[in-house]
């Protein structure tokens, strides 16, 4: 039972970690874009990040994946045989 919850809070992570860095790029306007460029920094860095709405944004959409790939592991959808029946790993 630790294990699976472990597992899930692992998967769930992973899920987080990959729509983090999709959304990075999303509403960045870079210094050189932007017109203002401070003294010593790189033209492409960022005028604002937005982080916090990133991380809003990273949050909902990962929970929306994990529970439709939650619901479909426990559906039976998604599961090894039927994975590697559909690769052509097994007959």
């Amino acid at each position: 039972m630790v294990s699976a919850i472990f597992s899930g809070v692992a998967i769930y992570f992973v899920f987080w970690w990959i729509t983090l860095f999709l959304m990075l790029p999303f509403g960045v306007r870079s210094q050189h874009e932007d017109g203002e460029h401070a003294p010593g920094t790189d033209p492409g860095a960022p005028v604002r990040a937005l982080m916090l709405r990133k991380v809003i944004w990273t949050t909902i959409i990962s929970l929306t994946l994990y529970g439709i790939a939650a619901w479909s592991y426990y559906s039976g959808l998604l599961n090894v045989a039927r994975l590697s029946r559909l690769m052509g790993f097994s007959d």
